[in-house]
């Protein structure tokens, strides 16, 4: 899988395989970057639940359920969104490794750090799309990222963000789903809601809808089929 994923030269890849019927009824899902296996992905995810419903595995109101490293995840079709159903990852304060900022190119706000990733909030939005890190020097800190935040500009969204992994084969991600797990809790404190609008505001983008609810974070993302495809060897 790990030839595959790195073959491929995506942020990520997921596998799929099904499951016995019964209680545990459902499907293994892993996620591999272009040079390691991951604990949680949300937009492979979403394009996994999306495969199994354009497919015919599963018919249009069924509940995707997968079993993952991160416990059982599920999807759900809302309208035109799919909606993951994904486990909490809440921030802590954290102290800065020496020369993460300088690394990131940023003048923080505040930072925390969550199971996976340093948050870094930022001034504004402005702020958030000018991070142009240094990937070589971020690559060697003890974290699988950095998530760079601020809230937006525009008032029809809560707040964006950005995510750098050079560590796990990803400079930049276009829209991580994973992230929002602590996104969601960090800014549910900062503006007292549970339910938001985020956009991911890096080159290709994204927008998702956020819903803190107790331990977990439902997170609603858009999913097209561009490629089919066989891979022969």
């Amino acid at each position: 899988m790990q030839h595959v994923a790195r073959e491929m030269n995506l942020s990520e890849t997921a596998f799929l395989h099904p499951r016995a019927d019964g209680a545990e009824a459902g499907y293994e899902l892993r996620w591999f970057t272009p040079t390691v296996e991951v604990d949680l992905c949300g937009h492979a995810t979403l394009a996994s639940a999306h495969v199994l419903w354009e497919s015919g595995r599963l018919a249009p109101g069924d509940t995707a359920r997968f079993h993952t490293r991160s416990g059982l995840l599920t999807a759900a079709r809302d309208g035109d969104w799919i909606e993951l159903n994904f486990p909490s990852t809440p921030d802590e304060p954290a102290d800065p490794p020496p020369g993460f900022f300088e690394a990131l190119g940023v003048t923080p706000r505040d930072l925390r750090k969550s199971r996976f990733d340093y948050l870094v909030e930022l001034e504004d939005e402005a702020a958030v799309r000018a991070v142009r890190p240094d990937f070589a020097r971020l690559r060697s800190f003890a974290a699988r990222g950095a998530i760079v935040t601020s809230r937006a500009t525009d008032g029809a969204v809560d707040f964006v963000s950005r995510y750098f992994a050079p560590a796990f084969g990803i400079d930049e991600d276009p829209v991580t789903g994973s992230t929002h797990c602590c996104l969601g809790p960090f800014w549910s404190r900062r503006l007292g809601k549970q339910t938001f609008v985020a956009r991911q505001v890096s080159d290709r983008g994204g927008v998702l809808k956020v819903t803190v609810d107790g331990d977990r974070v439902r997170i609603g993302g858009q999913a097209v089929t561009v490629l089919r495809g066989e891979l022969l060897a």
